[in-house]
């Protein structure tokens, strides 16, 4: 599960979204989840660590240089075999844990690219890429090893079509989705991650981009939590190597009861045929 939370779950002092935040979780119970914009708890991991008592999971934090930062939690009693953070000057961040699994060991990434510029998004998901195809244990190449990405790219789906919705944005935000021309949408760096052998999980093989039918559901705004700077967009996703996405169900966007005003994302969710151990 990946689920950007809005600024750590709160609105100023009122913790009461940050609860609904946690209803969400729960009611979804992942095994693996995926949090980005935890505003104030990187120093705040009392904080943090309670979030993860509630939920029954541990909590692995990693910061940016500018943003707010992202976590990967594990559910209890399973732990990460090892943590290592990108140590990239990412806008927010990037946490990567490695999981054993009866598969083998599957590496985990979430991660937040740079919410307004899209060359700086690019090189961002260069610095995953190679953060991804950097060994793991059985030193298989990246598209032979379990894999999984998950996170906020703030880039739209370079198989979508996307003028309507960028039309219809404020005209202070439509500069983040295109190009320097001002006219071109960028999609590079999501682009690049499928280039390095990510396969997007709601874009199953063989799928005909051609029909509307293909077009993956949005993942903001919520229907009641904020949002003025999107339109109905899909900026969250779900990437895998191809033999994790050989193990995936079809996966989901959590929709309805406080998940519409949880955050401004709705949260996505995917299972696999493997057991973590």
């Amino acid at each position: 599960m990946t689920y950007n939370i809005k600024n750590g779950g709160r609105d100023g002092a009122d913790p009461s979204r940050l609860d609904r935040v946690l209803q969400v979780v729960t009611e979804q119970r992942p095994d693996v989840l995926a949090l980005q914009e935890l505003r104030g708890l990187r120093r705040d991991r009392d904080r943090l660590d309670t979030m993860a008592r509630r939920l029954g999971m541990r909590a692995y934090l990693a910061g940016g240089w500018f943003g707010q930062p992202v976590a990967v939690l594990v559910r209890r009693p399973v732990e990460a075999v090892l943590v290592a953070p990108v140590r990239r000057p990412f806008h927010h961040g990037a946490q990567r844990v490695l999981l054993d699994t009866d598969r083998g060991p599957l590496t985990v990434f979430s991660t937040h690219l740079h919410p307004y510029s899209g060359r700086r998004r690019l090189r961002e998901a260069g610095w995953l890429v190679g953060a991804a195809g950097r060994g793991g244990p059985d030193r298989r190449a990246l598209p032979d090893r379990l894999v999984l990405l998950m996170g906020d790219l703030n880039t739209l789906d370079p198989g979508g079509r996307h003028d309507e919705r960028i039309g219809r944005l404020p005209p202070e935000y439509r500069g983040r989705h295109l190009m320097p021309d001002g006219v071109t949408v960028d999609t590079r760096a999501v682009a690049a991650l499928y280039r390095s052998g990510l396969v997007d999980l709601f874009r199953p093989e063989g799928a005909d981009l051609s029909t509307d039918r293909a077009e993956p559901p949005h993942t903001v705004p919520t229907s009641a939590g904020g949002g003025v700077e999107f339109t109905e967009m899909r900026l969250d996703y779900l990437l895998g190597t191809p033999p994790l996405a050989r193990l995936a169900q079809p996966p989901r966007v959590v929709t309805g009861g406080a998940a519409e005003s949880a955050s401004d994302h709705y949260p996505l969710v995917v299972d696999f045929d493997l057991r973590l151990r």
